[in-house]
């Protein structure tokens, strides 16, 4: 990478560790969109060190918070994940090796579908739902955990509709996002996925994803939640705009 990508890098390191530490997702739909459009990595790297960045963010904010886990949640929502990762992986696999075009396309309608995801307001639930729900969210999450690392949209609009308490829901949720973080990372790691580019970015966007995440725990945006949010779903859709449309055109475009 030449000097002024690495600089792209770190700030889309810098951008989305922010948008992480005010809304809790995004991560890594921001840096694959941002990373993507600017050409500045492969999107299988990128998404390795999104997996690394979650993870180190993850095993901060989940010190002490066992008493307060729902396992019930946990339980019927990993198996699915488990399924989804694998999947996940093989295919991003297959698409970064014979479809990169295909693959942008695929990341640029994942980034738009995810922003309008959790704009949307569902009403909360009566009841909890049951296993088979969870086990599919746990699927779909999984998917996209395993594609771009971008396993948060599904799990946060399903557990957020789930009657229970807020500190459960959040805790849970995250120790659901890191055991399919930590199932992705070791796929990759034994598929051979996990190269030495990868170990590069990783070890140049740490420690800008960790100072930031604790500079932001001590001194938090004075700005509304709601208000990050949109900010946040915007800059998603106008990436996913800007990874689609080239996309499109390369691939209708005509077949030497």
């Amino acid at each position: 990478m030449s000097g002024w990508q690495v600089a792209a890098f770190l700030l889309c390191v810098a951008l989305a560790t922010t948008a992480q530490s005010v809304t809790g997702f995004a991560l890594a739909l921001i840096l694959l969109g941002l990373t993507g459009l600017l050409e500045l990595a492969p999107l299988a790297d990128v998404a390795n060190v999104a997996t690394v960045i979650s993870l180190l963010n993850a095993a901060i904010a989940l010190r002490g918070t066992r008493k307060s886990l729902d396992n019930a949640m946990l339980r019927a929502t990993i198996p699915g994940s488990i399924v989804g990762v694998a999947l996940g992986v093989a295919l991003l696999a297959w698409l970064a090796a014979n479809v990169v075009m295909g693959l942008r396309l695929l990341l640029g309608l994942v980034v738009i579908a995810c922003a309008i995801v959790v704009l949307l307001r569902a009403e909360p639930l009566r009841q909890r739902s049951s296993p088979t729900a969870f086990a599919s969210f746990g699927l779909l999450s999984g998917l996209l955990g395993g594609l771009f690392a971008a396993s948060g949209p599904p799990l946060v609009y399903h557990f957020y509709r789930q009657p229970i308490g807020l500190d459960a829901l959040r805790d849970t949720l995250m120790a659901a996002l890191a055991a399919g973080g930590v199932l992705r990372l070791l796929m990759v790691v034994a598929s051979g996925q996990f190269n030495r580019n990868s170990l590069l970015l990783c070890l140049l966007a740490a420690p800008v994803a960790i100072a930031l995440t604790w500079w932001f725990k001590r001194r938090p945006l004075g700005w509304s939640r709601e208000a990050v949010l949109r900010i946040v779903c915007a800059l998603l859709v106008v990436t996913g705009i800007g990874l689609v449309v080239p996309a499109v055109q390369a691939l209708s475009g005509p077949q030497g």
